[in-house]
């Protein structure tokens, strides 16, 4: 379980490398919300926000997309303050009925990508009439479960990486700006 201190996150954010700076993130963010207003200009879909990472993200994003939706959220982890991915565990599922519906998941992160994969799977199973997914960042290496993001923001190095939304073990998801760090 995480043991991890507050003295021990600042320190590792203090020893942590910038990756991108929130100037970065905010143009990334923009263009982003351009091309989900592209894509979704038409329809009403259902956002669900992936709780807690992808609230970050999907708040920043929502002022900013000129389409009429639906605001829902889920939470579902594998981490649960941990490092690496266990089984996916549903803390909470979504009130507004899918069926019919065009659904778009927002999460920080798409590493391996089996949270995502089974968030999807999850609203397909309950006769979405699409679902289109939207990352903050997506995590280059050769490790992916078979799912792409549709939207994805930034690319970052295959590292431990928080800020944004995305935590060190509980801590830093306020961090900043996107980071990288060698101690996990």
């Amino acid at each position: 379980m995480n043991h991890t201190t507050a003295e021990h996150a600042q320190q590792v954010l203090r020893n942590a490398t910038s990756l991108y700076t929130p100037q970065q993130i905010d143009a990334c963010v923009e263009k982003m919300a351009a091309d989900l207003n592209s894509r979704f200009a038409a329809k009403t879909p259902i956002l669900l926000c992936v709780m807690n990472g992808g609230a970050v993200l999907t708040g920043q994003l929502l002022p900013k997309l000129g389409f009429m939706l639906e605001f829902d959220y889920i939470q579902a982890t594998r981490y649960s303050g941990e490092t690496s991915g266990g089984e996916l565990v549903w803390k909470h599922h979504h009130e507004l009925p899918l069926h019919g519906r065009d659904v778009l998941i927002v999460d920080d992160i798409l590493d391996v990508g089996q949270t995502l994969k089974e968030i999807r799977e999850a609203c397909l199973n309950e006769d979405a009439k699409s679902v289109t997914t939207a990352v903050l960042v997506e995590k280059k290496h050769s490790r992916n479960c078979g799912i792409d993001a549709d939207f994805v923001g930034l690319e970052v190095p295959d590292s431990y990486v928080f800020g944004y939304g995305m935590d060190y073990r509980g801590f830093l998801r306020n961090a900043p700006g996107i980071f990288s760090t060698e101690d996990y």
